[in-house]
């Protein structure tokens, strides 16, 4: 996996990640197709500030993983929760 320095993570814009927690903070950067399969393998280890903050950022990742050709099983945490309401 390519790891982002700090000066990288800093260049990204927000919608590049799959989260922005409420104080700023950026997470599950979505950027290219390395940090997607990365966002899915480490969705469950994220804390989220609410059921609909999950939901959004599952949607998030779903999406990009969809626009890279990643395909994602129906049992992947990632995938439930796009599905969830929230």
């Amino acid at each position: 996996m390519s790891e982002l320095s700090d000066k990288q993570r800093e260049q990204l814009k927000d919608r590049q990640f799959a989260y922005i927690d409420r104080q700023g903070g950026r997470h599950l950067p979505i950027e290219d197709e390395t940090h997607v399969r990365n966002a899915v393998a480490r969705f469950s280890q994220t804390d989220f500030e609410s059921g609909e903050a999950k939901h959004q950022a599952a949607q998030k990742i779903v999406d990009a993983a969809q626009k890279y050709g990643i395909e994602l099983s129906d049992d992947d945490a990632v995938v439930k929760a796009a599905r969830s309401k929230g």
